[in-house]
């Protein structure tokens, strides 16, 4: 089973690009003493040379997430999503990074633009996943708590996301 599915008809026949809200999710900002050994490693496995500047801690879902922020080598922003395994180690489940509504691909936009209730986004994050899945997390004006609405691009394909990506 996939945690996201492609956008289904709503009553009247049209598709909706506005997401339910997504569950409840308890953040902390890790000072850099209680920054677990394994995220730095994790990290300097997935992005050789990245400089951590903030972890963030997150339970949702019955999941533990670490967001790690920082830049790469060559100065570009970078977040990684860490999955907090049973075995304590931590797995890279996605990476982020803000881009331009201009810089999503044409046949993301396309489809964005072809759903009702699309807005224009105030922020985009592209978030690269571990099978090479692109999701677009779409933020709405005035609301920059969570995305709005999401696409996922996959060998191509793009489709609107009814229900909020796992990670």
């Amino acid at each position: 089973a996939t945690a996201c599915s492609p956008a289904d008809p709503v009553a009247d026949g049209t598709d909706s690009a506005i997401l339910a809200d997504g569950p409840e999710t308890i953040s902390s900002e890790l000072a850099e003493s209680d920054i677990p050994e394994g995220i730095r490693a994790s990290a300097e496995e997935r992005i050789p040379g990245m400089t951590i500047a903030e972890v963030e801690r997150k339970e949702r879902d019955g999941m533990v997430f670490y967001d790690v922020e920082g830049t790469r080598p060559d100065g570009s922003e970078v977040e990684l999503d860490m999955l907090a395994e049973d075995d304590g180690s931590f797995q890279v489940v996605e990476v982020q990074r803000d881009i331009g509504w201009d810089a999503v691909p044409e046949n993301a936009r396309a489809v964005a633009l072809a759903t009702p209730d699309m807005f224009t986004p105030d922020r985009v994050i592209e978030s690269v996943q571990n099978d090479g899945t692109v999701i677009y997390e779409l933020f709405a004006p005035g609301k920059t708590d969570e995305p709005s609405a999401e696409i996922s691009v996959s060998d191509g394909v793009a489709e609107m996301l009814t229900e909020r990506w796992q990670y």
